[in-house]
């Protein structure tokens, strides 16, 4: 129970130096993933954050089809596939029958994260997303964000950027990519007044693997969205995978925070930022926003991008005493 005016201990992070990290492969090599596989990459970090005994509960997406090919699998802990729809809600049930289980003295306390894409977490398994975290399970949600459906054909998602050439959002005369903006899923997972959410990106090992840790530590559900480059629907070079992710930072495109019970911190923040147009033109995807008719786009783009840092920054001052003022 907390008492009124109680100093919050301050948390100390799970990893502060390169030896910290853990040297066990729990995400193990000869899985069928591309190379320069943005979800690959957050997949062998993530296991680097786990503490104990865990279960993985993932849905249908490139992870699932491309580390899981009967009968091998990339996992070294107890992992299951589940649909696109319900994997939240699978864990969830794990959760509380484990917790029936360990009291009943049958079982072990373990620790369930449930994984899915943008397909699987911010469009088709919203719902078991949504009540999953209403419910208050303790458990940890991880999207790895690549902006489409890049496993079923590159079709757009509720993720996908505005202008994002995919397979069901064409360039031509009547469009040139998609018409939409992306969806805001931490925002959404926030508005359960869950007490962990945060942000992270693969270029930055040592924040992500920290977030993973922290949201498994947590009392109660817990979200991460982590911004995981696809080099083959976003159209680049595979060797700049790394790259890109550390450039949407750079650009302020994909802003890195965290929410903690109630409280916004932005953890990396970018006094000098690069354009977004150097994010969007390392990408074919977007090649055709850098033709004179559409430049309008990238323009439309910036401003969002500058919009949704602002409200970040509001939100942070409104929140966290500790925000800078200026």
């Amino acid at each position: 129970m907390k008492v009124e005016g109680e100093k919050k201990e301050e948390y100390k992070p799970f990893l502060t130096k390169l030896a910290d990290l853990p040297t066990e492969e729990l995400f193990g090599p000869g899985h069928r993933l591309c190379s320069g596989c943005g979800p690959a990459i957050a997949m062998r970090m993530l296991t680097k954050a786990f503490r104990g005994p865990t279960i993985v509960f993932t849905a249908t997406g490139c992870v699932e089809v491309s580390s899981t090919p009967y009968p091998y699998t990339a996992w070294g802990i107890p992992w299951a596939h589940v649909l696109f729809q319900n994997t939240a809600a699978c864990a969830s049930g794990a959760v509380e029958a484990l917790n029936k289980m360990v009291a009943e003295g049958r079982a072990k306390k373990a620790d369930v994260i449930a994984i899915g894409g943008d397909g699987g977490i911010v469009d088709i398994g919203i719902a078991a997303v949504s009540g999953a975290l209403e419910r208050n399970h303790d458990l940890t949600i991880i999207c790895y964000d690549n902006q489409a459906y890049q496993n079923t054909g590159l079709q757009r998602s509720g993720a996908t950027p505005l202008g994002a050439w995919t397979t069901t959002s064409e360039v031509g005369d009547a469009q040139a990519g998609k018409t939409e903006w992306q969806k805001d899923i931490l925002g959404v997972a926030i508005a359960h007044n869950i007490p962990y959410a945060a942000s992270a990106t693969i270029a930055d090992w040592r924040d992500y693997i920290n977030k993973v840790r922290r949201a498994i530590e947590v009392d109660g559900p817990a979200f991460i969205h982590v911004l995981a480059p696809c080099q083959l629907g976003w159209r680049y070079d595979p060797s700049q995978t790394v790259a890109i992710a550390r450039l949407a930072v750079d650009t302020k495109f994909f802003p890195v925070y965290e929410y903690v019970d109630g409280v916004y911190t932005i953890n990396r923040r970018v006094p000098s930022p690069k354009p977004v147009e150097e994010f969007l033109k390392t990408q074919g995807r977007f090649r055709h926003l850098f033709e004179e008719k559409n430049k309008w786009i990238i323009q439309k783009i910036q401003e969002g991008v500058d919009r949704n840092w602002q409200r970040l920054v509001n939100l942070e001052r409104a929140t966290n005493p500790n925000a800078p003022k200026a």
